[in-house]
C-alpha cells in the first residue's frame, strides 16, 4: 500500500511506538498503549499487532517474562532518523542533500541565524577532519 517492497522505513504510527520505546525502554504492550494514549486512543490488539509488525522487521526485541511480552528498541533513534532522511532526500530531491536545504531555505524554514550556525557547524567541521 504505497510502500516500496523491500523497504523497511517507519509508518507514522510505528514511530510513535519506537518514540514510546526509546523514551522508556523495554515495555509491554499495555505500557506502550498507555504512553499512546496521551496522543491517540488505540486498541491492545492494534499495539499489539504493530509491535509484532516491529518485532519481523527488526526493529525491536521481544523477551517473554512472566507470560507477557516486553519489547525493546533493537535500533537505535539516529539510525532511524538517519535511514529516513536518506530515504527523504532520495524520494523528493533525487539524492541531493543540497536540494533539500536549498528547499528549506526556500520554505524559510530555516532563517538568516540558524543559517548562520549551520555555516559555523560545517567550517567546524571542516577543521576536525584534518585531525
Amino acid at each position: 500500500m504505497g510502500r516500496r517492497k523491500g523497504t523497511t522505513g517507519l509508518t507514522p504510527l510505528e514511530l510513535e511506538i519506537m518514540n514510546v520505546l526509546w523514551d522508556t525502554g523495554a515495555a509491554n504492550v499495555q505500557t506502550v498503549r498507555q504512553r499512546l494514549g496521551r496522543r491517540r486512543e488505540l486498541a491492545y490488539t492494534t499495539v499489539q499487532t504493530m509491535l509484532n509488525l516491529l518485532h519481523r522487521k527488526g526493529k525491536v526485541k521481544r523477551q517473554l517474562q512472566d507470560r507477557t511480552y516486553h519489547y525493546r528498541p533493537a535500533v537505535t533513534r539516529g539510525r532511524e532518523v538517519s535511514h529516513m532522511i536518506r530515504d527523504v532526500v532520495d524520494r523528493l530531491f533525487g539524492g541531493s542533500a543540497e536540494e533539500l536545504v536549498q528547499s528549506l531555505v526556500d520554505t524559510r524554514q530555516l532563517t538568516p541565524e540558524t543559517l548562520e550556525r549551520l555555516a559555523a557547524a560545517v567550517e567546524k567541521g571542516k577543521g576536525d577532519d584534518g585531525k
